[in-house]
């Protein structure tokens, strides 16, 4: 019986070396097409690895595996699902409950929405994170644990190398073959992101047979984020107790305060790494207002490349439109001119409209303007 746990370790390790990443691919081929010589002799074996590389597989030799990656006959082999952890694990999910002074279902709520969603397959059984889970249990305290065992930095040097627009990871959609293969992580990093499990299945389309990714839980989604922030936002921004004050001005409904930190934000940034002033600014502000996200409601779309904001608290709703070389005015315009006011109609809520446009030349938020109604 053969157990193969991480096959892809050094590869990936390797990624951004194209020569010792083509040393290793030799070495573990040569390696895997010994055991197929064996396989009279191998009752069973079972190999797992983070991603799927395709090019020269290292399996190339060892032709006779099964790849279930996809089946949905083993679904449930990696993770917890729901009906297990109420059959296992009830009297520990109470100890949990009263621990944090939740009711039981509040309690299985909670870890629902922080590990659950993994799906392997469209339509099928969400899964929780195990090692999640299981520290959760064990120490009575709810925390990012799987992120805490650290974030491959490989992961966000691909997301910059291909200069993605990371408002994009969540809609883009994706054919199996590119899903199942990290060969196109070069052009496209979404595989490997998937494939590393911080994006899963949200949705398939079958007339087309694409998949749309989204990230599983709000362990992953927080965990992402935070990671992301030294890497795409200025300086500034990384400090917590500006999170901190731009949140308290949303929740007061502070417009003006809230403008004013994000234009104070820009114009003191770190533009060492900006690369592309037009994408930064937008990934900068995509991470900003996820990050914002983490205290209060906000919805995210785009709009022919340019992002559309709406953020609402308990008592204000605000609408964004953000511009790269245009103005405010323009920002306002499109506003009204998509009646994106328009569903808050009849909302007893105070709202505001803001305009920004940003300037490339400056590489600061210029121009600015507020419109509210009680």
């Amino acid at each position: 019986m053969i157990l193969v746990d991480e096959y892809d370790k050094p590869l990936l390790q390797a990624i951004g070396n194209e020569d010792l990443q083509s040393e290793y691919r030799s070495t573990l081929k040569a390696f895997y097409g010994a055991l197929k010589s064996c396989d009279r002799y191998i009752k069973f074996a079972f190999l797992t690895g983070v991603t799927k590389f395709g090019r020269v597989s290292v399996f190339s030799d060892l032709n006779n595996l099964k790849d279930i990656s996809f089946d949905r006959r083993y679904i449930e082999v990696c993770g917890i699902t729901e009906k297990e952890l109420h059959e296992n694990f009830d009297e520990s999910v109470q100890e949990l409950a009263d621990a944090n002074g939740l009711t039981l279902e509040e309690c299985f709520d909670r870890l629902k929405d922080d590990y659950d969603g993994y799906h392997f397959e469209w339509g099928t059984v969400g899964m929780y994170n195990p090692f999640s889970v299981l520290n959760t249990l064990d120490s009575c305290q709810f925390r990012d644990y799987w992120f805490e065992t650290g974030t491959p930095s490989f992961l966000v040097r691909q997301l910059q190398k291909t200069d993605y627009p990371l408002d994009r990871i969540t809609e883009d959609e994706l054919y199996a073959d590119t899903l199942n293969s990290i060969d196109v992580m070069d052009e496209n990093p979404l595989p490997l992101l998937y494939q590393s499990g911080y994006l899963t299945i949200k949705d398939y389309d079958r007339e087309f047979k694409t998949y749309r990714l989204g990230f599983p839980n709000r362990e992953v989604r927080e965990g992402f984020i935070k990671y992301l922030v030294p890497f795409y936002t200025p300086r500034i921004a990384q400090s917590p107790l500006l999170i901190s004050r731009i949140v308290k001005d949303v929740r007061s409904g502070n417009a003006d305060g809230f403008m004013r930190q994000l234009e104070t934000l820009f114009s003191k940034g770190d533009y060492q790494i900006m690369g592309d002033r037009e994408l930064y600014f937008q990934n900068a502000m995509y991470v900003i207002f996820m990050l914002l996200g983490l205290y209060v409601d906000v919805e995210r779309h785009t709009t022919d490349g340019r992002m559309d904001i709406l953020l609402q608290t308990k008592d204000y709703v605000y609408i964004f439109e953000l511009k790269i070389d245009q103005s405010a005015d323009a920002a306002l315009q499109q506003i009204e001119d998509k009646q994106y006011a328009a569903p808050f109609a009849g909302d007893p809520r105070k709202l505001f409209k803001i305009g920004m446009n940003f300037s490339t030349e400056t590489k600061r938020i210029d121009d600015w303007k507020i419109v509210h109604s009680s």
